[in-house]
């Protein structure tokens, strides 16, 4: 049973006006460094609810971009399921449905309605996964989305870690017949309020362009979860590409390892950050993210130093990585096929930390 101060902080989103708070989970892996056991655990409490409520139904779960695409790949791996997560990439020969996300930085999300045509005969329902719901109204968009397109053809749910919704737009999904799990409850009034009288004096560092020389390694079977995936097999090509890096002598006599993820390349930073982590070695996990957070040096404040980055999916595009520190060594994990100058400024990011030891992994 979690309480709501093991996983929420309010950080103060940067240049938003609909929302000048963003709830920072501390053990998803996302923004905070984490021990990707803990982050595990804390899904597989939220899978619990959703084999307890939906036993004998079949299931797709949807992952929302970016930041609950791992949560959703964990729980659809544990509970055996078909996935899909939403993007805001470009996936080739894909037809899309879109929604939009109005309080976001990036407000356009798509899923891949390829994937779906031929399948929702065999779903009877379709569970939303997400780190954080405060309204509802986005999902409540996807859903009324779907329903539009497969009318009757299955029910809808929505997991997430945390909930924030208002009596009455829980009183919406009721009536909807839309059942809500999570695994704690909050309050959101005040958090505007907390965000703003955060001082936001933390350390702020600009991206470094200058190129660099990393080690990298391409390899091959990626299964792209943008597209319907059966999760078990998802999960066993994670397996395929973490056999592959440990016979590299990357994290050989390597005590502190730090694993990245890429945006929302999420899920498979975390499963090979666990491996290593299964043999004993200190392993933290996060990734990087388009939020534009503030960060600030009061001790309570989730988030203290700040990277700007290039994207490695997107020239021009800026991306952050927060809370860096020193390790052994870093392992990189992305899907992006270039990255270009993005490469350049992650790798510049980590070295001003002290970190000389940095691989990357291509899954392509």
């Amino acid at each position: 049973m979690y309480k709501k101060k093991q996983l929420v902080g309010i950080a103060k989103r940067e240049n938003n006006t609909k929302r000048k708070y963003l709830v920072v989970n501390r053990l998803q892996g996302k923004h905070i460094p984490v021990r990707p056991k803990e982050a595990f655990q804390m899904f597989s409490e939220l899978a619990a609810q959703v084999r307890e409520a939906y036993a004998g139904e079949r299931l797709l779960l949807v992952g929302f971009a970016e930041t609950a695409t791992a949560i959703g790949a964990a729980l659809a791996t544990e509970l055996d399921t078909l996935y899909i997560q939403t993007t805001r990439e470009d996936v080739s020969g894909a037809e899309y449905l879109y929604f939009s996300e109005s309080h976001s930085h990036a407000t356009e999300q798509k899923l891949v309605r390829n994937e779906l045509d031929g399948r929702i005969e065999a779903i009877d329902r379709i569970v939303f996964v997400e780190d954080e719901v405060t309204t509802g109204n986005t999902i409540l968009k996807i859903v009324n989305l779907l329903a539009a397109e497969y009318p009757g053809k299955t029910a809808f749910a929505v997991a997430s870690l945390l909930n924030g919704m208002q009596e009455e737009a829980l009183e919406i999904y009721r009536e909807r017949e839309i059942p809500v799990h999570y695994l704690v409850k909050t309050d959101h009034r005040g958090y505007t309020q907390i965000a703003e009288n955060y001082r936001g004096d933390g350390q702020y560092f600009a991206k470094d362009e200058q190129k660099t020389v990393v080690t990298e390694l391409r390899v091959n079977g990626k299964i792209d979860a943008r597209r319907c995936v059966q999760a078990r097999e998802y999960r066993k090509a994670c397996g395929e590409l973490w056999t592959t890096i440990e016979k590299t002598d990357f994290f050989v006599d390597k005590k502190r390892v730090l694993v990245l993820g890429t945006e929302e390349f999420m899920y498979p930073a975390l499963y090979v950050a666990e491996r290593m982590e299964e043999q004993g070695i200190f392993v933290r996990c996060h990734s990087t993210t388009r939020s534009p957070i503030a960060v600030s040096s009061e001790e309570e404040y989730p988030l203290h130093g700040r990277y700007e980055l290039e994207s490695l999916y997107e020239t021009g595009r800026r991306t952050f990585i927060y809370e860096l520190d020193k390790y052994d060594a870093v392992l990189i994990l992305t899907d992006a096929r270039d990255g270009g100058r993005g490469v350049d400024t992650l790798v510049n990011a980590l070295k001003s930390c002290g970190n000389q030891d940095v691989f990357l992994v291509r899954w392509c």
